[in-house]
């Protein structure tokens, strides 16, 4: 059976020229992932550090810290801004979401 959160290597991904193939392990308690309203990136010389949250006002919480080298981060950017370009190319443009106020979150009022 095929995992379906497997993600086939690309050409350039390996150090090798030639066709390799990496069986990752995906903990299954990993495969809903987890929920992230804002986000914290900072750096070293060495690795970027980027801790995603979940921010409910009065209180937040830290769902996952991912830290990668400076040359992964550029990858990754990469990748994203691909995927971005498919998204809206299917869906639609995406207008970047308002600035966080900084309790984290713009106060609503009814009217």
């Amino acid at each position: 059976m095929t995992d379906p959160y497997a993600t086939p290597l690309r050409k350039g991904d390996t150090m090798s020229k030639e066709k390799q193939e990496v069986k990752v392990n995906f903990p299954e308690r990993l495969h809903g992932g987890v929920y992230a309203n804002n986000m914290l990136v900072r750096h070293t010389r060495e690795e970027f550090i980027m801790d995603f949250l979940v921010v409910a006002p009065p209180t937040g919480a830290v769902t996952a810290r991912v830290i990668i080298s400076p040359g992964h981060m550029k990858r990754v950017i990469a990748a994203l801004q691909e995927n971005m370009k498919k998204y809206e190319q299917s869906f639609g443009q995406v207008e970047a979401a308002p600035e966080p106020t900084p309790s984290g979150f713009h106060s609503f009022t009814k009217h």
